[in-house]
């Protein structure tokens, strides 16, 4: 068998590509890499101050909670949607479709405000809350509070999930549920028909959505309350930023390495989960 040639690149094709390099580099790899610098620069010590201080552990639980219930609120409703968009047809489909974008379309910033007119001191909502915690004797707020901080991310991570899963689910398409019906019930079929097929998209999602959930700002600032409570580390960088000090800013930045490290175990998963989707694509064809 002969060895095809394999073809030159051309002299726009290498400037394409040059450029494509450099950009990655100036945009993407020189801030992280500076990121790092700056946060280790004035030694080991004041890094590990910085990163182990009350209010950056503290940021960091507000963050990995609010990321896990995001993670699994998300999850369940966007398996839900996508099984409900791609098996059936109803009236309202599309409008419904278009819905979940919304968190797409707005700026998170608007969101927070909009969490805050709904479940505020004066918001529409306030009266309901305000009985149910005099009914049960709780003390539950939405606002400036943990609860407003996992709804605020909620909101922004919502579509992550559901975008990677309605074009697996679509591909899929209903042949096979159909013929399991004859045998078994439909959560057996969604465990072992429905899911064995939308596995690594499912997956790519979730890194997705926690990746997204990690660095949120906008939506969480809204309803945050303050340093060592509700902040979570994005706030606690710019907390320590905005400070002005020398010292607080080489702190700024060794939390936001904290950030960095989550990003890049995201990155990652993301990878092995592309990986393993496109092997898993390439066995079936």
């Amino acid at each position: 068998m002969k060895q095809t040639k394999k073809a030159r690149l051309t002299a726009g094709q290498i400037a394409l590509i040059v450029i494509g390099v450099l950009f990655f580099a100036v945009m993407l790899v020189w801030p992280l890499v500076e990121v790092l610098y700056r946060a280790l620069k004035d030694g080991w010590a004041l890094y590990w101050n910085a990163v182990t201080a009350e209010n950056t552990l503290s940021a960091l639980r507000v963050t990995l909670l609010a990321a896990a219930v995001a993670l699994l609120v998300d999850t369940f409703f966007a398996l839900a949607a996508s099984w409900l968009l791609t098996k059936f047809d109803f009236r309202g489909k599309s409008l419904l479709t278009t819905l979940i974008d919304i968190p797409f379309s707005i700026s998170p910033v608007i969101a927070g405000l909009a969490f805050i007119m709904m479940f505020g001191r004066n918001g529409l909502a306030t009266p309901v809350v305000n009985w149910f915690n005099d009914t049960f004797g709780t003390d539950i707020a939405l606002v400036f509070s943990i609860p407003g901080v996992v709804l605020a991310t909620i909101f922004v991570t919502f579509p992550y999930v559901l975008r990677e899963l309605l074009p697996a689910m679509n591909l899929q398409g209903c042949a096979e549920e159909e013929a399991a019906q004859l045998g078994a019930g439909g959560f057996t079929i969604f465990c072992r028909v429905t899911l064995p097929q939308i596995k690594w998209p499912l997956i790519y999602g979730m890194v997705l959505c926690a990746a997204r959930a990690f660095g949120e700002f906008g939506a969480v600032y809204a309803v945050s309350k303050a340093r060592g409570e509700t902040f979570t580390l994005p706030l606690e960088v710019d907390a320590l930023y905005m400070s002005g000090g020398a010292e607080a800013i080489t702190q700024a930045f060794a939390v936001s390495s904290i950030l960095v490290l989550l990003a890049l175990v995201m990155l990652i998963l993301k990878n092995i989960a592309e990986w393993r989707a496109r092997k898993s694509a390439a066995q079936e064809e």
